[in-house]
C-alpha cells in the first residue's frame, strides 16, 4: 500500500519585479509520507524561492500548493507560515540566543494549544531524538554550530508537523561535522517518517540524504526522479554535467562506429531517438568509468593529478585541447606528462545532441 500524498505542488510560478524571468516557472511536484525530497541546483536556480512558497513565506502568482491535502496556496486561498503545519530548518539557525536549548524547541509549542506537561513531554522527546538529553539549559553560544542545528532541527521536529523543510541547514558546518549530521538527520527524519524538502547545491549531499531529487535549472524542473536514476540515467546534458561532473567527447558516426578523437566505440549506446541517424553527437562519459592505461603511443596526457584520499582524480589533455577528468582507485598513480589510452570500464554511455 502507498503512503499517502503529503506535498502536492502544481504549475507553480513565482516572478519578483524588475526581473524578466520567473524565478519559479510552473513548477509541478509530489511528495509522499516519510520520503526526502532534496532540490539540487546551482545558485540562482529557484531553489529556495519554491521552498519559501512551500513555507508560506512567498505568495505564488500563479499554481497551488497542498500540504497534507489542505490547499495552503492558490485557488482563491493563501496561508501563513503558522497555519501550514511545516517545520522550518534554516542555514543560519535562527535560534533565540537569550534561550536555552529547551526553551527554544518549546517555543513552536506555545502557538498550540497542550498542557505544560505535554510541551514538556514533547521538548524531552525532541532533545533525545536529536542526541542532546543533558544539554537542556545550555544557550546557543555555549553549542557547536553541529549542536546548534541539532537544536533547530528539534525544534522544528517537536510539533510534530506533516512536513520539514530545510534550507541548506549544513552549509555552515565544517566538512566532518557536515558529513556525519546529514546522516543524523536521515536517520531522524526516518525514525519519525517525517517528509521533508531538502535545498542544497552540493551534488554528493543530495544524492547521498534523498529518496527523490528535482534538479533545478532557471526556475523550472529538468529532472525529477531517484538520486541512481538522476546519476545513471540523467535526461538532459545539464544534469549530467551537474549531478554526475560528466565528460563530454564529441563524436561522428560512421555508419558502424562513434569515432572520438580518444576512440571509437559500439553504436548501441543509450542514445534519444532524435539523435539516431545523426551523423554528429556528444558522448556523455562519466570520470569513474575511463580505465587509465600508461602507453607512449597513447593520445592522452596526464596535464594533472589530484590525490582526493580514496582515488585520485586526473585532468588528460586530449589532441584538440579537450580536458577530460578521470577517477581512479588509489593503485600506483599515472605520473603528470606521462601519455595514456583509456577503456571504458562501465555501459552506461549516453548519446546528446552535439554543442559545436
Amino acid at each position: 500500500m502507498s503512503q499517502p500524498i503529503i506535498l502536492q505542488v502544481e504549475n507553480l510560478t513565482r516572478q519578483f519585479a524588475g526581473t524578466a524571468q520567473p524565478a519559479v516557472s510552473n513548477v509541478g511536484l509530489q511528495l509522499r509520507q516519510g520520503d526526502i525530497l532534496s532540490l539540487l541546483g546551482p545558485s540562482g536556480c529557484g531553489k529556495t524561492t519554491l521552498l519559501r512558497l512551500i513555507a508560506g513565506f512567498e505568495k505564488p502568482d500563479s499554481g497551488t500548493v497542498q500540504i497534507a491535502n489542505e490547499t495552503v496556496a492558490g485557488n482563491g486561498f493563501w496561508h501563513p507560515p503558522e497555519r501550514r503545519d511545516v517545520g522550518m530548518v534554516f542555514q543560519d539557525y535562527a535560534l533565540f540566543p537569550h534561550l536555552t536549548v529547551a526553551q527554544n524547541i518549546g517555543f513552536g509549542l506555545k502557538a498550540r494549544r497542550r498542557s505544560p506537561q505535554q510541551e514538556r513531554d514533547m521538548v524531552k522527546g525532541a532533545i533525545a531524538l536529536v542526541g542532546l538529553s543533558g544539554f537542556e539549559q545550555r544557550y546557543p553560544h555555549e553549542l557547536s554550530g553541529g549542536q546548534q542545528q541539532r537544536v533547530a532541527l528539534a525544534r522544528a521536529l517537536a510539533p510534530q508537523p506533516s512536513l520539514i523543510l530545510l534550507d541548506e541547514p549544513l552549509s555552515n558546518l565544517d566538512v566532518q561535522v557536515r558529513l556525519r549530521l546529514r546522516q543524523e538527520v536521515r536517520e531522524i527524519l526516518k525514525k519519525t517518517d517525517t517528509s521533508a524538502v531538502f535545498v542544497t547545491h552540493d551534488q554528493e549531499e543530495a544524492l547521498s540524504i534523498s529518496d527523490w531529487i528535482a534538479v533545478m535549472r532557471s526556475g523550472k524542473i529538468e529532472q525529477f526522479g531517484s538520486p541512481e536514476t538522476l546519476y545513471q540515467q540523467p535526461a538532459s546534458r545539464f544534469v549530467a554535467e551537474f549531478v554526475a561532473q560528466a565528460n563530454f567527447i564529441p563524436a561522428t558516426f560512421d555508419g558502424l562506429y562513434w569515432q572520438t578523437e580518444i576512440g571509437k566505440f559500439q553504436p548501441n549506446v543509450s542514445a534519444p531517438e532524435s539523435l539516431m541517424p545523426s551523423a554528429q553527437a556528444d558522448l556523455m562519459i562519466r570520470q569513474e568509468d575511463l580505465e587509465l592505461v600508461a602507453d607512449e603511443s597513447g593520445n592522452l596526457l596526464v596535464g594533472d593529478r589530484q590525490f582526493l584520499g580514496r582515488d585520485y582524480l586526473y585532468n588528460l589533455i586530449a589532441p584538440s585541447g579537450l580536458t577530460l577528468r578521470a577517477r581512479s582507485a588509489v593503485a600506483k598513480p599515472m605520473e603528470i606528462g606521462v601519455k595514456v589510452q583509456v577503456h571504458l570500464t562501465g555501459s552506461a554511455i549516453q548519446l546528446f545532441p552535439a554543442e559545436r
